[in-house]
């Protein structure tokens, strides 16, 4: 069962179990996926249905907002849309792929520097893209690119 499935029948469940704060969200993904099934319709592309790949960009860009308007709501003092917020989070991080921790972060990084044969940080792009390329979807970018700076400026 792909994502877009999985996303679509969790919908009618929660449906079916009348959860409208999980209905909402569900939703909010579906029409984001609609609209890059769309995106990609109108870019020509060969093949317009969504895959994986598509719907875990999808899910990271849809949490990354997320994250960003908690920060904001929080610093504000609004707890009610920060719970919300947080609510939405954590039901797309369902859909999401295991998250790496710091520490296998670290690791990763790691071994990226050693097969880029990276030495400074001019060589960050080339360890980054290795990253990319092994670890999309359950890598978070940015604690990924302060390591490896962390890890090449020594």
């Amino acid at each position: 069962m792909n994502l877009l499935d999985k996303v679509n029948a969790q919908l009618k469940e929660s449906a079916l179990k009348q959860d409208k704060d999980k209905v909402l969200t569900l939703r909010l993904i579906i029409s984001a996926l609609k609209d890059k099934e769309i995106e990609k319709r109108g870019a020509g592309a060969k093949d317009s249905l969504i895959k994986d790949e598509d719907v875990i960009l999808v899910l990271n860009k849809m949490l990354k907002q997320r994250r960003e308007s908690l920060e904001i709501y929080r610093k504000a003092s609004r707890n009610d849309l920060a719970e919300k917020e947080d609510k939405e989070i954590n039901i797309i991080k369902e859909f999401l792929p295991k998250q790496l921790d710091d520490n296998e972060i670290k690791k990763v990084c790691e071994s990226a520097i050693k097969e880029s044969a990276a030495t400074s940080i001019k060589d960050m792009g080339k360890a980054m893209a290795i990253i990319k390329s092994k670890y999309s979807g359950s890598i978070d970018f940015s604690k990924a690119g302060t390591i490896l700076k962390e890890l090449l400026s020594k």
